[in-house]
């Protein structure tokens, strides 16, 4: 693989959550960790030691306090975090970009009853235009002459426009990790919230997205609404593999493959690796696993079901009630199926990412069923990892799909029997399908690294620039 420029300074990054979590130890000092999440883990080495800028929300008190304090540098990144007022911050990321936009971009809405945009509502989209708008003057005022504005994802959907007007000089390009709604869904939006989303997105030089799919949906929305097309570009993000190889060299990593080859004793893994999200279907992965038992009688007491999921949005109602039930679910598949030496369904709440590099390793299948998704890294990681000619069972609804779809096994994520029918071929299939199955997708899930996605959001910014 080609080696890539790394970014450098004339590059600010705009994300909620930043590369840097702040936190006091024993002594009651500050200090800082690198940050979760799949944008952080990717991006956070090609900009370490660039004099690139990330701007980000503080998150905790000790972000808080570390942003007054004037901290604004760990592990060599540069950091700027953005202290908003709590309330403010809630209702922008709670209400608006999480139990609203995500639900939209994700086909997630019961509209039977939700959403209502009733007495309330108008506060909240305020607070997510102001939560915007301090982004916006945070970048404004950091950033050097004519340089390259990376803005991530659907909480900074107003930023670019924000920016053009403040400091036309600048180059913003937005990029969504989730998918977008068609034109008909989108229409939900209440009519001045869905003219400022696509307005200010559209502000940019141009807008980015894993999949044509969601890119082409934007579009659609923008002639729709706006009446004019919008300038898109789609670049499909890649794991890390370096990174992801020295996790599983791990101690911690090695001891927890160990501590699953006793928990299997010998018995085929089928894994999936989530948060506890509505949209990663989770509920239907199961159903499809008690199916897949019922229906095969073969594979009673000779295959587990794996689920490391963490939590998730605790703050919002609907993932509170997605865990509930998830977790009776797991417990009715159990008292239905278990005996005294196996239980099929192992659900592990938590998150511990050595031990889900473990599990990658070793599954015999890979359950991947989102409702929707922007991409679904893990349909990647997995591949990358796998020692055990594991096979992928793959929603077509992730916007990963397209790029593996000639090496997975493809279900429509609604159907649990169609899921089942999957499962069990995954679990019959002959070594030397699954090895070449195995191969075409390490092949194509470490096609693309993370320096590629990056440079592709550098080169639509390059270009911008070019034409003007």
């Amino acid at each position: 693989m080609e080696e890539l420029a790394p970014a450098g300074d004339g590059l600010v990054v705009l994300s909620n959550r930043g590369p840097l979590s702040w936190s006091r130890d024993a002594d009651g000092r500050l200090s800082a960790r690198r940050g979760g999440g799949g944008l952080v883990s990717g991006l956070a080495p090609l900009v370490s030691d660039s004099g690139a800028l990330w701007i980000a929300a503080a998150m905790s008190e000790a972000d808080r306090q570390a942003s007054r304090e004037g901290l604004t540098e760990a592990e060599g990144i540069r950091t700027h975090l953005v202290d908003l007022d709590p309330a403010t911050y809630r209702m922008a990321y709670d209400v608006v970009a999480n139990a609203v936009l995500w639900f939209l971009y994700h086909g997630l809405f019961d509209l039977t009853r939700r959403p209502r945009f009733e007495q309330g509502w108008r506060k909240a989209w305020d607070a997510y235009r102001d939560y915007n708008a301090a982004f916006a003057e945070a970048a404004v005022k950091a950033a050097p002459h004519g340089a390259t504005v990376l803005v991530q994802d659907y909480h900074l959907a107003l930023v670019p426009k924000r920016l053009s007007e403040l400091r036309p000089d600048l180059r913003a390009v937005h990029f969504s990790h989730t998918p977008f709604a068609e034109p008909g869904s989108f229409a939900v939006l209440p009519d001045r919230m869905a003219v400022d989303v696509l307005e200010g997105m559209s502000a940019a030089v141009a807008c980015g997205f894993h999949d044509r799919r969601w890119a082409d949906r934007f579009d659609a929305c923008c002639e729709a609404v706006l009446g004019r097309p919008a300038r898109t570009f789609v670049s499909s993000l890649g794991p890390d593999v370096e990174d992801l190889r020295k996790v599983a060299a791990s101690e911690q990593a090695v001891q927890a493959g160990r501590a699953l080859e006793e928990q299997l004793a010998g018995r085929r893994l089928v894994v999936r690796v989530d948060r506890i999200e509505p949209s990663k279907n989770i509920l239907r992965g199961l159903l499809a696993f008690d199916r897949l038992l019922e229906t095969h009688a073969e594979l009673v007491g000779r295959v587990v079901m794996l689920a490391l999921a963490y939590p998730s949005r605790e703050g919002l109602a609907e993932y509170l009630a997605y865990r509930a039930e998830l977790e009776t679910l797991a417990s009715d598949v159990n008292l239905r199926w278990a005996t005294d030496s196996w239980r099929p369904v192992e659900l592990e709440l938590g998150d511990d990412f050595p031990r889900s590099v473990a599990a990658l390793e070793r599954y015999d299948v890979l359950l991947v069923n989102p409702i929707r998704d922007g991409l679904n890294l893990v349909a990647k990681e997995g591949p990358a990892l796998n020692r055990t000619d594991g096979v992928v069972v793959l929603s077509r609804e992730a916007g990963v799909w397209p790029e593996l779809r000639d090496a997975v096994l493809t279900i429509n994520p609604f159907d649990v029997e169609a899921t089942s029918e999957q499962l069990a071929r995954a679990l019959a299939m002959g070594d030397e399908e699954r090895a070449r199955l195995a191969e075409q997708g390490r092949r194509l899930a470490t096609a693309r690294s993370p320096a590629h996605w990056l440079a592709d959001q550098m080169a639509a910014a390059a270009e911008e620039a070019q034409s003007s």
